[in-house]
């Protein structure tokens, strides 16, 4: 059995005091009994980990990071290392999300570089593929979401592989509110289990988890958890308030 896990990813919202806001209304919130069997993280800004760190310890809820540079170290300003993210408390990170690709030039060689970087400290890599809308609409999107999972996932283990998390992410979906349909959201999590199986083995693609991610709410979020093969969700819009997100956590 695959352990849900559902992140809220911040992007560049939240002050320090906004974001501990937040995290005492989720915590407050959240049902004990719903969240025994999945797992919730919260991915804040850089600005904001530290400051939330001491509020998650011993709770339900673990906390993660939106990105990491691949070296551990050196003259790279502004950029934060694996061990940095630790340091302050990170069990996980984001690497590769569509807007880093976008407007940052992430490829794939470079979320491979950061995916072996976390690995090597301990962090659990959640890595982002997707399509764009015009990949889709001409019938590209496996062969682009497959492109991603080769470059960013070359070299890997099956033993490495078994600590990520893959986020199917429809670039045309996230922030849109035009959420893939359950049925599409399955048929590309099925195809990248797949290759997830081609390339690692039948028990290594039956044992990672593939969130899907892109206008994730909570009106949505039971139907496309019901999906054999959508094991999460990497939640941007609706984790910005602790209404919508509990309910994306006790999904039923």
């Amino acid at each position: 059995m695959r352990t849900p896990i559902i992140a809220g990813n911040w992007k560049m919202y939240k002050t320090i005091g906004e974001a501990v806001e937040l995290v005492k209304a989720l915590l407050g919130g959240l049902d004990a009994s719903l969240v025994k069997d999945r797992e919730v993280l919260v991915c804040p800004p850089y600005t904001a980990l530290y400051a939330v760190r001491p509020l998650l310890v011993g709770t339900a809820i673990s906390l993660g990071a939106q990105d990491v540079h691949p070296e551990p170290q050196g003259a790279y300003t502004s950029a934060i290392a694996p061990g940095m993210l630790v340091d302050v408390g990170c069990s996980a990170v984001i690497i590769g999300h569509s807007e880093r690709r976008q407007y940052f030039g992430e490829t794939d060689a470079s979320v491979n570089k950061k995916i072996g970087a976390a690995l090597g400290v301990g962090l659990r890599p959640i890595v982002c593929v997707g399509e764009l809308k015009a990949e889709r609409d001409a019938g590209q999107a496996e062969a682009v979401v497959g492109g991603q999972l080769a470059g960013g996932l070359a070299g890997l283990s099956a033993e490495q592989m078994l600590k990520l998390v893959i986020a199917y992410e429809p670039v045309w979906a996230i922030g849109t509110g035009d959420t893939a349909t359950p049925a599409d959201a399955q048929a590309m999590h099925a195809f990248i289990r797949s290759r997830l199986q081609a390339q690692f083995g039948a028990e290594v693609a039956e044992a990672v988890r593939i969130q899907y991610g892109g206008s994730v709410k909570p009106d949505n979020v039971d139907e496309l958890m019901a999906q054999p093969d959508i094991d999460g969700a990497l939640v941007g819009g609706a984790a910005l308030k602790a209404d919508s997100f509990l309910r994306i956590v006790h999904f039923r």
